[in-house]
């Protein structure tokens, strides 16, 4: 009993968890906004455009590097083919 009251604050101790503050909305940087007609339309669209350079179209189980860059628009597509989700990052 005395070794479980020991321990105690060690267990206590472990429970402290420094909180992080809530992450604040990103400025629209790489004008994601301007493309927001494009959701709910095929993917095959994009194709026929000029996107800028290092635009990323990002495939339903497709694998994706986890760096963040403020600069770069990425077009997510659906498991029905079309633009879900066009954003910053």
């Amino acid at each position: 009993m005395r070794r479980l009251l020991l321990c105690m604050p060690l267990c206590l101790l472990g429970a402290c968890v420094e909180v992080q503050p809530p992450e604040q909305p990103q400025p629209d940087v790489c004008k994601a906004a301007t493309f927001n007609g494009l959701v709910g339309q095929p993917r095959q669209v994009l194709e026929k455009m000029t996107l800028p350079p290092g635009t990323r179209i990002i495939g339903p189980r497709d694998p994706v590097t986890m760096d963040f860059n403020a600069n770069r628009i990425n077009f997510e597509i659906g498991e029905d083919g079309r633009i879900a989700k066009i954003g910053c990052y």
